[in-house]
């Protein structure tokens, strides 16, 4: 058996290495309340950690404010950028002032801090309960790189499979995802011209 405990160990760490990290700053015990729930005046005084897309942001005189569509977490908590799965909205109020321009509408952001009430504002012609919370960190992600995404099974007859759409069928092709395109250069040498015959005398 002691032959198989160097693989295993092997594994395992392979394993942790692949686990997400949390940021430091998100870490922490929180309370598993949903924007709904704290919608209807549930868990006041909770701890949760909360995150989703800017709505906008509103600095005012001593806080500024984010009004944020709620999304789940991922295992990074991270929104998961999903707005089929929405959890509604929310409001997230810090201490400082944060530039609009940095924290503009559509930005990533995930919150840590305590629920205290609602804050009701106009969504349309709706008066709109957002559940506030009292941040103490609210943790802006970058933004995300597109990524090339390819059909199963594709074949490049230049690179290979998995390397590009090259000049087949699937080069910005019927699935819409302009990201499949990759323009490709080809460089032709010039054919190296011959001397002309001696002449003869």
């Amino acid at each position: 058996m002691s032959m198989y405990k160097p693989l295993v160990i092997a594994a395992a760490t392979l394993a942790l290495g692949a686990c997400a990290t949390v940021p430091q700053p998100l870490q922490g015990q929180f309370n598993d309340v949903s924007t709904a729930g704290a919608q209807q005046g549930g868990a006041p005084g909770a701890k949760v950690r909360w995150g989703g897309e800017i709505i906008k942001t509103e600095p005012g005189p001593q806080q500024t404010c984010f009004f944020v569509l709620s999304e789940p977490l991922d295992s990074e908590a991270r929104p998961t950028a999903s707005k089929t799965d929405s959890q509604g909205r929310f409001v997230a109020c810090r201490d400082g002032f944060y530039d609009p321009e940095v924290f503009t509408r559509g930005r990533e952001i995930t919150v840590t801090g305590t629920l205290h009430g609602a804050v009701t504002q106009k969504v349309g012609d709706f008066d709109y309960a957002y559940p506030r919370v009292e941040a103490d960190v609210v943790y802006l992600w970058p933004k995300r790189v597109p990524v090339t995404r390819y059909p199963p099974g594709f074949y490049d007859p230049f690179w290979g499979p998995g390397w590009g759409p090259g000049w087949g069928p699937y080069g910005y092709g019927p699935w819409g995802d302009p990201y499949w395109y990759r323009p490709r250069t080809i460089i032709v040498p010039r054919p190296v011209p011959h001397p002309p015959p001696p002449r003869a005398r």
